[in-house]
């Protein structure tokens, strides 16, 4: 949204443009970076003649003992365009952020910064092409959107219906342990990852519930919470942020039912797209899932100097992620969550 631009400038309004469906450039979201996890952002800007910003790029700087020193732009968003209004722009950009990695001299400067000419074309930066986005258009009317989905999602849609399975928005702060203590199960034991603390999401819904920016769905059978997913509303574009389910309620299909009452809701609040969000080349169940749905898959590449290094830039087919993965899941989750909550600034 305009009214949360980050920095109290004169901006050009091709950025202004730019910027109105870019959750992850959000003040709030750039101020809980920075308060929740300790990090320091630093906004690069180009300015023309007459004092407006023509170009933009947050860094963020993660001092970590683990994992070592770098810039991000940004830690835990998936995409985070550079954006200028011309090549001039961009390159001045890109020649502040190698500038700033040489000063601080970090082990690695990390651009998740998606498909750019300007920064395809600078030899000092390495590509990493591990990811893509998939972003589902919408319309005026859900049934337009229905009628396009694969067969086989209609179906499950219709199946988790008939089974019983409802879908309510979350109204209070309670609801997010709900979905809490679904997203440590699916990411600890699911995808043998660390999960973000319970605060981490109780303060999601402080910072953005009240002005209906966060959206909360979850998926209900027979009196228990079985699946809930987070969405980020910004400008004309719906956001799928963060998914979780209980496996052994997955045969009533409560994510295609979440998914399609997102779609719905979207639709007659006049949103443009439903972003999926990024996903690895290498999951071929996830990237399958989202194909079904008929969404268009864009390339997804982040950039790198002086090396490519870092937990974005590891293949989950890598035999040091297996390993990773594989120990997590066989830890308790007794010993996960608060570990998890401990290392997860470490991982931005």
């Amino acid at each position: 949204m305009l009214s949360q631009l980050p920095l109290s400038s004169c901006w050009h309004t091709s950025i202004e443009e730019q910027v109105q469906n870019l959750f992850y450039y959000d003040q709030r979201w750039l101020d809980l970076l920075t308060t929740f996890y300790g990090y320091r952002i630093r906004s690069l800007t180009t300015t023309n003649k007459d004092g407006q910003v023509t170009g933009f790029l947050p860094l963020c700087s993660v001092n970590s003992p683990l994992t070592g020193r770098r810039l991000v732009s940004l830690p835990f968003s998936d995409q985070c365009p550079l954006l200028a209004v011309d090549e001039t722009s961009a390159n001045e950009l890109i020649e502040q952020a190698i500038g700033l990695a040489r000063q601080r001299k970090v082990k690695y400067l990390e651009l998740r910064a998606g498909a750019n000419g300007q920064l395809a074309q600078r030899p000092e930066l390495t590509e990493s092409n591990l990811y893509v986005n998939w972003s589902i258009p919408l319309s005026e009317r859900a049934e337009d959107v229905w009628s396009q989905l694969r067969k086989p999602v209609q179906h499950q849609i219709k199946k988790s219906r008939k089974n019983g399975v409802q879908i309510r928005v979350a109204q209070k702060r309670e609801d997010m342990s709900l979905y809490y203590d679904l997203h440590l199960q699916t990411r600890a034991k699911k995808h043998g990852m660390p999960v973000q603390s319970r605060k981490y999401f109780t303060t999601l819904w402080d910072t953005f519930a009240p002005s209906d920016t966060m959206r909360l769905l979850l998926a209900e059978y027979a009196g228990s919470t079985i699946a809930g997913i987070i969405l980020f509303a910004s400008g004309t574009t719906l956001h799928y942020a963060y998914g979780a389910s209980a496996e052994q309620y997955l045969k009533l299909a409560p994510n295609n039912l979440l998914f399609w009452d997102a779609i719905t809701w979207g639709c007659e609040h006049g949103y443009k797209a439903f972003d999926l969000g990024r996903t690895a080349r290498d999951n071929e169940g996830l990237m399958e899932f989202k194909r079904r749905w008929e969404a268009v898959q864009e390339p997804l590449p982040y950039y790198y100097y002086p090396q490519t290094a870092g937990l974005a830039s590891t293949s989950e087919n890598s035999r040091k992620f297996r390993l990773l993965t594989t120990t997590w899941r066989k830890l308790p989750l007794v010993v996960t969550a608060p570990l998890g909550g401990w290392l997860y600034k470490h991982m931005g």
